[in-house]
């Protein structure tokens, strides 16, 4: 690492932004929901990885893609809730995904509906893409998110690339400028598996609104950390103490952080490999093997990876336990 005040705020490139030694992360994870093998949501599972992530220092966030809110109906969904409120307790801070998946009304009533259910615990709402969102012009966008957002203190908006979901889409820079423009919304969630888009909004935010925030959602270059970004990652999930550990090494200044870096991000570029969506049957065996989860099932509809999986995962989970305890 180098040391801190090494290139005093100039850029090394016409994209990468400068390196920001020792900045305080504020780091989230997309927290996966476990399945039993009847395929039933496994809350008591849940409710210990909730544990888990906050322990850590993360925030947790539920009802991701990686929680399978989509998949979800809005019952499902409340139920994730009120286990993450209990869990964490009154005035601790959550994130959750406010979609329209599954409820029989319109698409606008239905992401209001659900705002409304996430503020109403004390969560704060990120605006999870849909079909609504996917041709709408700029203007469009940024009026939804208004509109939808409105009874929210603070929100959070959110970009989702196609290999994802076929609803996914990356919004043009004009249409980020004008989410950044709506107050209530505190950041950015860019998941396009892409680094020179999250440069250029980093370099928007840091022109436009220097508050707001860049959370990362590339599980493929976690090291955007380093360029100013925060993170919303469902790589968090497979080891947040990892994570948390490598965050504040970041913040420390401690040479360490590069080693942890590249073990957590070799166990990502693996588990996002295509066909994209498995990573989260990924996350559930990475999760066995570190005995944080009694069995590898996700969601009935998640894609599975190939026998062989938990083979090509334990060498990776050791090297970050390895690292993280200081054998490595």
């Amino acid at each position: 690492m180098t040391p801190p005040g090494r290139w005093q705020g100039q850029r090394k490139s016409s994209f990468a932004g400068p390196v920001i030694p020792r900045r305080r992360i504020d780091g989230i994870a997309a927290v996966l929901l476990p399945f039993d093998v009847r395929g039933n949501p496994d809350y008591a599972g849940l409710a210990r990885h909730l544990e888990r992530t906050r322990a850590a220092g993360l925030t947790p966030a539920v009802n991701m893609d990686t929680g399978f809110g989509p998949q979800l109906d809005p019952a499902g969904r409340a139920a994730v809730l009120a286990v993450t409120r209990e869990t964490l307790g009154a005035g601790a801070r959550f994130v959750a995904g406010a979609m329209p998946f599954g409820d029989s009304g319109d698409q606008l009533t239905a992401y209001k509906s659900s705002v409304r259910a996430i503020i109403d615990l004390g969560g704060t709402p990120i605006v999870f893409p849909s079909e609504l969102f996917r041709d709408a012009p700029g203007a469009e966008v940024a009026r939804l998110h208004r509109v939808i957002t409105e009874p929210a203190e603070k929100a959070l908006a959110f970009e989702l690339g196609a290999m994802f979901a076929p609803f996914g889409r990356i919004y043009d820079l004009d249409t980020v400028k004008r989410l950044m423009e709506i107050p209530n919304l505190a950041g950015l969630k860019h998941s396009s598996l892409t680094r020179e888009p999250e440069y250029e909004r980093l370099a928007i935010r840091d022109r436009e609104r220097p508050g707001f925030h860049i959370y990362t959602g590339n599980d493929l270059a976690i090291d955007m950390v380093m360029y100013g970004s925060d993170y919303l990652l469902g790589l968090a999930t497979f080891d947040p103490g990892a994570f948390g550990i490598r965050d504040r090494w970041w913040e420390a200044g401690n040479l360490k952080f590069s080693r942890l870096n590249a073990a957590l991000q070799a166990v990502g570029t693996t588990a996002f490999r295509d066909p994209v969506p498995a990573y989260k049957h990924s996350a559930a065996v990475y999760l066995k093997l570190t005995g944080m989860l009694p069995d590898p099932h996700p969601h009935p509809a998640c894609p599975r990876r190939p026998e062989g999986e938990e083979d090509l995962l334990a060498p990776l989970a050791d090297a970050v336990l390895r690292t993280v305890s200081g054998a490595g």
